[in-house]
């Protein structure tokens, strides 16, 4: 797997370096949702580096909100210990998961919705996950 990965990932850098955060509509939304996964699922380091192409891609209206949201949660849990919009779980030493620790928690579904993610509790269901919103 981490071959395959490899291989993903240095397609997909060369890809974005040549011809910048194509669109939908330039490669198809698989193609799209292919460039943001690699992206996603790669070091810190790597993740960091397109992160403001994938910005500049949904300012363009070529790459989804909903996945560049999770992109940043990704990066800020890694970077500074909380996330934004509420994307990204843990598991603690016992295998039980809960969700990373959220900046400003209170307001996480208006943010969830500004970019076309469901409420927080819905998700959370997904996951086996109850979640009980702050008051």
């Amino acid at each position: 797997m981490e071959y395959v990965d490899s291989c993903n990932l240095a397609f997909v850098s060369r890809f974005i370096d040549q011809f910048g955060w194509r669109g939908a509509d330039e490669v198809g939304q698989q193609g799209n949702s292919v460039l943001f996964l690699v992206i996603q699922h790669s070091p810190l380091a790597v993740q960091e580096k397109y992160l403001p192409a994938m910005q500049k891609a949904v300012r363009e209206k070529k790459a989804r909100p909903d996945e560049l949201a999770m992109l940043e949660d990704r990066v800020s849990v890694a970077l500074h210990g909380y996330q934004i919009y509420g994307s990204q779980l843990m598991t603690n030493e016992k295998g039980v998961r809960s969700v990373s620790p959220i900046k400003d928690e209170a307001n996480v579904n208006k943010r969830r919705a500004a970019v076309g993610l469901m409420p927080l509790e819905e998700y959370l269901k997904l996951f086996n996950i109850i979640y009980t919103p702050p008051k």
